[in-house]
């Protein structure tokens, strides 16, 4: 038995909703594959992009090859509708590749949770946008978004 990753659904007010969108941005911006896996059920589907993924397992290795690719990866999710135990978030990502080229990625995810809290479904559309790196606008250590730091609207994003 999975033990329960509060806040839980159903999702009723803005503040626990808003509480369950920053934890996953933290879990992604450790870029720890494993630790992010842990929110998710074990047999949990996603679809980000055009790729399917099935499983804690599919989803560490996707993660593991997603951040040898995207380097200097920093994220910011913000809410963008609840109900019942869905989540709805909008979302921009900066990273360069191998060559030092910077992209701002945006997109949104539709996240639907298992009552004791572990998302059991991600499905996640995202585009890439080439960017100087004199365009980045994520700029603090690697790691958790300081609380100080702007949001997306806050940014203009």
């Amino acid at each position: 038995m999975e033990a329960e990753r509060p806040p839980l659904p159903p999702f009723t007010n803005l503040e626990d909703a808003a509480r369950k969108v920053r934890l996953a941005e933290d879990a992604w911006n450790s870029r720890d594959p494993e630790r992010v896996s842990l929110a998710y059920t074990p047999d949990c589907v996603w679809r980000n992009r055009a790729e399917f993924i099935e499983g804690r397992a599919a989803i560490v290795s996707f993660l593991t090859g997603k951040w040898q690719r995207e380097l200097d990866y920093r994220l910011i999710k913000e809410i963008w509708a609840f109900r019942e135990n869905r989540i709805a978030v909008r979302f921009a990502y900066e990273w360069h590749d191998d060559r030092g080229q910077w992209f701002r990625s945006y997109g949104n995810e539709n996240w639907e949770f298992a009552p004791n809290g572990l998302m059991a479904r991600r499905i996640a559309s995202i585009n890439d946008l080439p960017i100087a790196e004199s365009e980045r606008k994520f700029h603090w250590p690697s790691g958790r978004r300081p609380e100080d730091h702007p949001g997306l609207n806050a940014l203009g994003l």
